[in-house]
């Protein structure tokens, strides 16, 4: 404190800064070099300057004062001028420091909810590792397994643990050396938010011991910030009333707003009123025009919750188990449904004749076993046939955007493939340029990562267009898939089966496999036409097979 005082006060141009002296314990100096930043997380809350007493004419040499945990530190951002080991003499001043001071940005692109810490409890410098956002779309996470243990020595670039994010299981890298001090959410640790507190690094293995106790913040260091965006207010000592119980909004008689015999509620406590078994006769709405809204629904529970619902006999009890939410599901579910919700489908079935097909993979499937390649499967051929469709029809291998419709270049399949775990869809990356062989190849592989629940974000990411089949592996006949956004079209495959076909004489016939195919589209990117034309193209290389091979 002394030592800060005094760097504040000799410097002629911040002299005024003895506002912040006055009103804050504490000053911490981090980071004395023009070409750093502070390391402090979005989620932060910035202090400007000026709310500390500082005019416009110091700007030119403190950027700004960034908020720490505490509500009563603060970190001077960077001043310009000073190029010395801030970390050893800070330490040597016995000025609190806060986290790893460096003169280098601070690497925190992923994990950059690692933050300096320090609080009245005496503990020795640190680091709280956040939970990462480690893809676009993850909101929170589940700590699949720790690859470190308390007290083991991290270095830049080793795995500290498994994170299984909204569509795979990633490693998370540590990004500095040091110690792991503590570990805070253990293994198996489900929903943790984004930038919630895992763990504690320190630079020092003697600090290790001094955090064999210590328990991270409620709500993690996302919610750290919110709470101390402003000091709490005094506290005022006023003589309180003694809480009474709510009043529900009851009629003793029928009261309720009517129109003749309508009752006018909003639909959110029509529902509530239907599940908890609640007749809107007896209750008297609040709202706008007397109508009753969800409160009112609130206030009736809260007094006769216990006469309002009729429990269920024990004979129409249902023995169930309630199964966790795993985040491959959840992920599934919410695009599904945005998929459902706002992309207009529309269906196109036809019927391909597979006999020239599976001759071919029979034949193919003979050199590749004579080579000790994979064999070619029936998906196989059919991703390669809708890779080629896709090249002759690029406005189906598009999507849709509010201003433009985005037509690729690339052809990249993804590819359906159903574990334990959920529904996985691995992407094959140039279909239209690979061979069969290569094709078969990759599948197969991305599959064994699908199961084996290690698929990386490359595995998935950049699909163009999706191939569903459920009629080999299950022996479904024709479905109708739902498309996995932002692509606008999704092929369902059914089952072969074998079919009578009428010869030109009155008693001639033939049998024939047909397979068929249900082109699920989105209908702002592909018009009917377009769909149909695509189709004819998919149709054409499975029925003659030989052209996929030109």
């Amino acid at each position: 404190m002394l030592y800060a005082s005094r760097f504040l006060t000799h410097s002629r141009k911040i002299r005024n800064a003895s506002n912040v002296l006055r009103s804050e314990p504490a000053i911490l100096v981090r980071w004395f070099s023009g070409g750093t930043c502070s390391s402090i997380g979005k989620g932060d809350d910035l202090i400007e300057i000026r709310r500390r007493g500082f005019n416009s004419s110091t700007d030119g040499l403190l950027s700004g004062v960034n908020r720490a945990v505490d509500p009563n530190i603060y970190i001077v951002g960077w001043v310009r001028g000073f190029n010395g080991n801030i970390s050893r003499m800070a330490k040597t001043m016995g000025i609190p420091v806060v986290g790893s001071i460096s003169n280098k940005r601070f690497s925190c692109l992923q994990m950059h909810l690692i933050r300096g810490f320090a609080t009245d409890a005496g503990l020795p410098p640190h680091q709280e590792i956040g939970m990462p956002s480690l893809s676009p779309t993850m909101t929170e996470g589940n700590i699949a397994r720790w690859l470190k243990k308390e007290g083991d020595k991290i270095s830049p670039g080793e795995v500290l643990c498994e994170v299984e994010t909204d569509k795979a299981t990633v490693e998370m890298e540590c990004m500095e050396e040091g110690y792991l001090a503590k570990i805070v959410l253990g293994d198996g640790a489900k929903e943790i938010k984004v930038g919630q507190v895992i763990a504690i690094t320190v630079e020092e293995e003697d600090d290790i011991a001094k955090f064999k106790g210590y328990e991270a913040p409620k709500g993690g260091a996302a919610d750290g910030g919110k709470k101390s965006s402003a000091s709490p207010p005094p506290m005022k000592e006023v003589a309180e009333k003694p809480a009474s119980s709510p009043q529900p909004n009851v009629s003793k008689a029928v009261e309720s707003s009517k129109a003749g015999d309508r009752i006018f509620s909003s639909p959110l406590a029509k529902k509530l009123a239907e599940d908890h078994n609640v007749p809107l006769q007896s209750i008297k709405g609040t709202g706008p025009d007397g109508r009753i809204v969800k409160a009112d629904i609130e206030d009736y529970l809260a007094s006769y919750g216990k006469e309002a619902t009729t429990p269920f006999s024990e004979a129409a009890t249902l023995d169930y188990t309630d199964l966790p939410h795993t985040q491959i599901r959840k992920v599934t579910a919410s695009r599904l449904l945005l998929s459902k919700q706002t992309i207009p489908h529309y269906y196109l079935t036809v019927d391909t004749c597979v006999d020239k097909l599976m001759e071919l993979r029979s034949q193919l499937n003979t050199l590749q076993e004579a080579s000790g390649g994979k064999r070619i499967s029936v998906n196989d051929l059919v991703i390669k046939a809708a890779a080629l469709a896709l090249r002759k029809v690029p406005q189906c291998n598009s999507s849709w955007t509010n201003d433009y419709i985005r037509q690729y270049h690339n052809v990249n399949i993804n590819v359906a493939v159903q574990t334990d775990n959920g529904l996985y869809v691995p992407v094959v990356r140039d279909a239209d340029k690979k061979g069969l062989s290569k094709i078969a190849e990759e599948i197969k592989h991305l599959a064994q990562k699908a199961k084996d629940n290690s698929l990386k974000s490359e595995d998935y990411e950049g699909g163009t267009f999706t191939v569903s089949n459920l009629g080999g592996p299950f022996g479904v006949k024709q479905f109708c898939a739902i498309i996995n956004p932002p692509q606008s079209g999704i092929l369902a495959v059914g089952s072969a089966e074998k079919r009578v076909i009428p010869g030109v004489g009155p008693d001639q016939f033939k049998y024939a496999s047909f397979m068929p195919v249900t082109l699920s589209c989105d209908h702002r990117v592909i018009d009917g036409a377009i769909g149909a034309e695509w189709l004819k193209a998919f149709k054409g290389y499975i029925e003659n097979p030989e052209s996929m091979l030109l």
